[in-house]
């Protein structure tokens, strides 16, 4: 390594985008410029309309979970919490659990779980645009959402019809993995008309069909969608089964609950879970004997079950699996990436940064002299369609 070139660095990112073996790990930072939340915005809006149409619940159980839970959890925390709780009154015979001193029913906590993910949806179905203080500078309605598109079209189109001479003919269908809740992704593949599969059949009402252990179909699509953290039009009804459903629909007539995850233990232990499927195919897309890029964008690296997966994968010795993340690293790098960089798996692993390019111990080496902005979404979908030239 010590013998290239910065220049043959910067080539190197460009290879490994062109990779025929090819996984995008995309998290909530790709849907800033749409007008959606982070997590902590999320978690303030939701806080906000629970207060306003829960308040009993709000005081009497999702503040004291918040208070049980260290200063920086968020609103995915909170869900765990509960799916803990709800689990201990599961066991219960009186199907009660005692929460900061006060007695609570199962029947309440699944009541306050499913609040929160409905909560959760309308935000996302909305749009809500908070300043760096928490205060609030913009926020849709359901009747006159403010969620933009633009920069998911554009992404999508330049990785499927911009790609570089070569690549399109030889490249395997690309695996898109998100942990969005958001519909932006497939929304795109869609205008774009890219075939893709997601794990359901039908139309815009649809049945899922993958079940652990089964690998993605090959019929000829371009992109696999894997939504690791479920989705705001996904239903599970009273059956078991999990639906796509179009918002607002009052079919299938079952009493249904958005699924996000962390869904209570309960559910997560059922052979239609479909969490840990898409964790399977996380997996099983990590490991290859082949050349293989995980391209990583608006995803910090927060998420102890998804890191886990890549640092078993990285660390085998037969994986040529590399690890391109795309991150903005401020202050510091992620604790994770710290440790995988300085491995012995180190050399696959590189960080395209505010400050530069990390290749694996070594960098950052600079693409230009002021703050780099190439690990954002726009920037990333800009080093796709041009390369890595500033």
């Amino acid at each position: 390594m010590n013998d290239l070139s910065d220049g043959e660095l910067f080539l190197q990112v460009e290879e490994h985008l062109k990779c025929s073996e090819q996984n995008w790990l995309l998290g909530a930072g790709i849907s800033f410029d749409a007008n959606l939340p982070l997590m902590y915005p999320l978690t303030n809006k939701v806080k906000t309309d629970m207060e306003a149409s829960h308040k009993k619940l709000y005081e009497d159980i999702i503040t004291p979970l918040f208070e049980e839970l260290p200063e920086k959890c968020h609103i995915e925390h909170v869900l765990s919490h509960l799916g803990d709780y709800a689990a201990l009154a599961e066991r219960n015979k009186e199907k009660k659990i005692v929460i900061r001193g006060t007695e609570v029913e199962l029947a309440t906590l699944e009541e306050v779980h499913n609040s929160i993910l409905e909560s959760i949806s309308n935000v996302i179905r909305c749009g809500y645009v908070e300043d760096k203080d928490g205060n609030k500078v913009n926020e849709g309605k359901l009747d006159a959402p403010i969620v933009d598109i633009e920069s998911h079209l554009e992404f999508i189109d330049t990785l499927f019809n911009h790609a570089s001479a070569g690549v399109h003919e030889r490249r395997k269908t690309v695996n898109i993995f998100t942990t969005n809740y958001d519909t932006l992704l497939e929304d795109a593949l869609a205008l774009n008309k890219v075939p893709y599969w997601d794990g359901f059949a039908g139309g815009a009402v649809a049945h899922r069909t993958q079940r652990y252990g089964e690998p993605a179909p090959t019929n000829g699509q371009r992109a696999n969608l894997i939504k690791m953290h479920g989705s705001i039009d996904w239903f599970l009804c009273d059956k078991g089964y999990v639906w796509r459903v179009r918002n607002n629909d009052r079919y299938p007539k079952v009493d249904r609950r958005v699924l996000i995850y962390p869904q209570a233990t309960k559910y997560i232990a059922t052979q239609q879970d479909p969490f840990s499927s898409q964790f399977d195919l996380f997996r099983k897309s990590l490991n290859s004997r082949q050349s293989n890029t995980l391209a990583v964008c608006g995803y910090s690296f927060g998420d102890d079950h998804i890191n886990n997966e890549i640092e078993f994968a990285l660390s085998k010795e037969e994986n040529k699996t590399v690890l391109l993340a795309f991150l903005e690293c401020r202050d510091e790098i992620p604790v994770c990436l710290e440790k995988w960089r300085n491995s012995s798996f180190g050399s696959r692993v590189l960080i395209a940064s505010l400050h530069g390019l990390y290749v694996g111990s070594q960098g950052p080496f600079k693409r230009k002299d002021d703050d780099d902005y190439w690990w954002t979404f726009k920037g990333v979908t800009s080093v796709l369609r041009n390369g890595c030239e500033v």
